[in-house]
């Protein structure tokens, strides 16, 4: 029997083992997708207990802990909850994670962070906290010190084009800060006209922008005024978070009304699907001029719990993947911006897996114009997709249907800065499943060209991909 997660986790034969060991783990860390705040690595924060950095506002182990029958007031609580009995419930919860990435994240972090090898079991859990609470006050474990010790060289943050930008710009004049922060656009908010909150966001964009939006071709210039600012800031990548993919066009004059409509009132989905589907078209043609990469998650359906939204608002644990589709708005989507002219370098993400063959063979109908390889990308498997399973199909699919070695590798989407084990945990499984490949027979055994290949999934694919200086 093996020793659980020993230096070959998840590495079953020789040749994933000299993967990972000699080429993968050597590899620094580009997140270039997450959701950290910016100003608690302007600030360099320090956390008072482990609860905080690990349980404040993850809502992957918040979700865990509703299943396992834990009461909201020691999950989420308040202000007054005992951090510690806040601990205690995940560690009664941690045991029953059998088969859930939760429970291998949880021990990468305790192992690489904490030097915590043991169990975490509600018999010892009282311990570990003290042990974590007093490892957190030691000089090396601030925000910047756990980036510095996770190899992180460059991180990509998430952000309304109404930002100022103002921590980004603490971080970028501050010479002691060794990891480069950039801003990523997020627009959803400007796209969402049949969501509430949508005339009060314009007359915020507006303000932002320095000038009035009266019609669509105001909200384009003010878009566009914001990308440049954000461009100004090393920006080089937006997000859009989609439902499903749309592709309804409208002309000028409809998409007029439309907007003066939602300045009143939510308008009908279908309106407000023309209302996206223009603005995607024409963001996109500003990313393409700034060679931007646009990313487009989709297949969620959010806050389904209609009283815990009440309580607790968006991004707290009551989401779930949607029905597999959207493949004909998806190709018209794209088609449209390469007939303009202006298809971007794109990242395309399910939280469907059984998306990733429809968006592989999709990506390898439009690698067109040379301009880098694997122009269009499936992304990595996203959100409830990111483990071990989910990692090796949508290799494998992506092996399959397209060329693996031009894949941009992982990112956390987390908002924790102990979540970039999860690039190690990617980087297993990698190597893992090329090394079985060789071992069956199934490639060359050509390990300085396999790890080479290895390296540039994990690193220098992204780099070269965003364009990143680093």
């Amino acid at each position: 029997m093996k020793q659980f997660m020993d230096e070959n986790f998840l590495l079953q034969t020789e040749t994933a083992q000299k993967l990972y060991h000699d080429y993968a783990a050597k590899m620094p860390i580009i997140d270039y997708h997450c959701h950290i705040n910016p100003e608690d690595i302007a600030v360099d924060k320090r956390y008072q207990t482990i609860t905080e950095v690990w349980l404040g506002g993850d809502h992957y182990k918040w979700r865990a802990m509703r299943c396992n029958g834990v009461p909201e007031a020691d999950i989420t609580g308040s202000k007054d909850t005992d951090p510690y009995k806040t601990f205690a419930r995940w560690a009664e919860t941690l045991p029953k994670c059998i088969g859930n990435p939760l429970y291998h994240w949880t021990y990468l972090e305790l192992k690489k962070y904490f030097a915590i090898t043991d169990a975490l079991t509600p018999a010892n859990s009282a311990e570990i906290y003290e042990v974590c609470n007093k490892r957190l006050a030691e000089d090396d474990m601030s925000v910047r010190g756990l980036i510095r010790q996770s190899d992180v060289k460059l991180i990509c943050t998430t952000d309304d084009p109404i930002d100022d930008l103002h921590w980004h710009k603490k971080i970028a004049e501050d010479k002691s800060c060794e990891v480069k922060v950039l801003p990523a656009f997020r627009p959803d908010k400007a796209m969402n006209i049949d969501k509430p909150g949508f005339p009060d966001y314009i007359a915020s964009l507006a303000a932002s922008a320095g000038m009035k939006i009266e019609n669509f071709a105001d909200l384009t210039e003010a878009l566009n005024r914001r990308i440049d600012y954000f461009a100004k800031h090393g920006c080089r990548a937006s997000d859009h978070a989609l439902e499903y993919p749309v592709c309804s066009p409208a002309s000028e004059t409809e998409l007029d009304k439309i907007l003066q409509n939602g300045m009143s009132a939510p308008v009908s989905v279908e309106d407000g699907d023309k209302f996206r589907t223009a603005v995607l078209q024409a963001v996109a043609k500003k990313y393409h001029e700034y060679g931007w990469v646009m990313q487009i998650h989709y297949g969620c359906l959010r806050n389904n719990s209609e009283i815990m939204f009440n309580k607790l608002g968006p991004d707290t644990g009551f989401d779930c993947a949607s029905d597999a589709g959207g493949a004909k708005n998806l190709v018209a989507l794209l088609n449209s911006m390469q007939v303009q002219g202006n298809l971007p370098k794109m990242v395309l993400y399910s939280l469907n897996q059984y998306d990733n063959e429809t968006i592989a063979t999709i990506a390898g109908s439009f690698q067109t114009d040379g301009e880098c390889p694997s122009k269009i990308q499936l992304g990595s498997a996203w959100w409830f997709n990111d483990h071990k399973t989910g990692m090796t199909k949508q290799l494998t699919d992506l092996a399959n249907l397209g060329t693996l070695g031009n894949f941009i590798g992982m990112l956390t989407d987390s908002r924790s800065f102990l979540s970039y084990t999860r690039h190690e945990y990617f980087r297993r499984i990698l190597c893992n499943l090329i090394g079985g490949w060789v071992e069956n027979g199934e490639l060359h055994n050509d390990i300085e060209g396999l790890g080479q290949l290895v390296q540039d999934i994990c690193y220098n694919n992204t780099v070269r991909f965003f364009g990143f200086e680093v």
